[in-house]
């Protein structure tokens, strides 16, 4: 049977975040080179068997954002079943920047430069 996984807007998201949740990004490497929001931290999936005991949301529920949200559930639940709670960040980076949030891109010279 498979589990069950709680999906939260960028909205609320945020709003976990101001209370000391933490975001995890389970995009790759250049994903996240290209762009990602502050907060996250990244652990990519495809070294998620490695570093999934490094996800912890602290008193909340970790949020799992990837680019549009199908990796993220995915990893939610996995995580949900190794009895880390976690919650999908529906939408992930798409949302993120639709919604006007903070990113952290590189500008011409390859550093990276916050937007809001």
């Amino acid at each position: 049977m498979p589990t069950e996984i709680t999906e939260i807007d960028v909205a609320e998201a945020r709003r976990r975040l101001e209370s000391g949740a933490r975001l995890f990004d389970v995009r790759e490497q250049g994903e996240w080179d290209d762009v990602h929001a502050p907060e996250a931290t990244l652990v990519p999936m495809s070294e998620l068997v490695a570093r999934w005991k490094e996800i912890d949301g602290g008193d909340e529920p970790a949020i799992i954002i990837c680019h549009s949200g199908g990796r993220s559930a995915r990893v939610v639940a996995a995580l949900e079943q190794s009895g880390v709670p976690a919650v999908n960040l529906t939408g992930g980076m798409v949302a993120w920047e639709q919604s006007g949030a903070p990113v952290v891109r590189p500008d011409a010279q390859g550093e990276p430069r916050h937007e809001h």
